[in-house]
């Protein structure tokens, strides 16, 4: 009898223990920039791990890859890219590591927006600077992450549908600040054409003495014709941007007496503890920045 009642007081221990939670499974994932990791780290929630290839601060243009970037990709079980030109190194950083998957590439649906410069058309890549095109990033990736972990589809639809809420929010309240600016003084002046997808989507004109790359110059005239352009509207003040060398612009506004409004964050996040550390904040800060710039005074 004592062995019977030691023998179901251990039945008890066992049975009412608590049980330990199966830890979530995780997608390891590599993102080709910041931007892009925050929206799939949003949207993935706690099945997804990200690495950004660029860094904070980085440009996605002339970013060259490391060994250690080869280990990551490697390593990936899902890969994210934006496209549309705008990664144009990652084909050497894959064939140096040997990886022979296949990108997601995010921006598939979206209407891209090709720039017209004389003879040769320019498709632009910097799509996420307008929030319904990242709507269509998040569900894009939301796709491509439950095709990684089909186990799991509940909760990364649920993360992916409460970032998406989260977007739609920004998208109205960009267009509401906006809204307060006339229509006449929403010109803003940046170091190179990041921001058209912006323009398009809340009404501003943005001019930029170089181009959609920041691999390509500006040549003389093209410096030359936005100075004369310049002088001629309403335009007073010019913006830098994180990631790109700020002598071009700064030699611009010299010229035309506009006054420095602030950094912008076009292509990259800052780190952590800066005013871009995720895409939320980044657009908020931006479009502060130039209504701001643009309210008359």
């Amino acid at each position: 009898m004592r062995r019977l009642t030691c023998l179901l007081g251990l039945w008890g221990i066992f049975s009412f223990a608590p049980a330990h939670a199966a830890a979530p499974h995780v997608v390891h994932a590599v993102a080709s920039f910041t931007v892009l990791a925050d929206v799939v780290a949003h949207v993935g929630g706690s099945h997804v791990s990200v690495t950004s290839l660029v860094p904070p601060d980085g440009d996605p243009h002339e970013f060259e890859p490391s060994p250690a970037d080869a280990r990551q990709l490697r390593q990936a079980d899902v890969v994210f890219m934006s496209g549309e030109g705008l990664e144009s190194w990652f084909g050497r950083l894959a064939h140096a590591a040997g990886y022979q998957g296949t990108p997601v590439i995010v921006s598939n649906g979206i209407d891209i927006y090709s720039d017209k410069n004389g003879q040769q058309s320019q498709i632009d890549p910097h799509v996420w600077n307008s929030v319904p095109n990242v709507i269509i990033w998040a569900t894009n990736i939301r796709d491509a992450l439950i095709a990684a972990d089909p186990a799991d589809a509940d909760d990364i639809r649920t993360s992916a549908n409460a970032y998406i809420a989260q977007l739609r929010a920004l998208d109205h309240d960009i267009r509401t600040q906006i809204a307060t600016i006339p229509v006449e003084r929403r010109r803003v002046l940046t170091s190179h054409e990041t921001f058209g997808y912006y323009g398009r989507a809340y009404g501003v004109t943005f001019m930029a003495p170089q181009g959609l790359s920041t691999e390509t110059e500006a040549s003389a005239g093209a410096v030359a014709k936005l100075i004369g352009q310049i002088q001629q509207s309403s335009m007073t003040t010019y913006f830098l941007e994180n990631a790109t060398d700020p002598r071009l612009v700064q030699q611009v506004a010299h010229a035309t007496g506009a006054q420095p409004g602030g950094e912008l964050y076009a292509e990259a996040l800052s780190p952590a503890g800066g005013p871009a550390p995720d895409y939320i904040t980044m657009m908020r800060h931006n479009t502060e920045l130039m209504v701001q710039a643009m309210r008359p005074h």
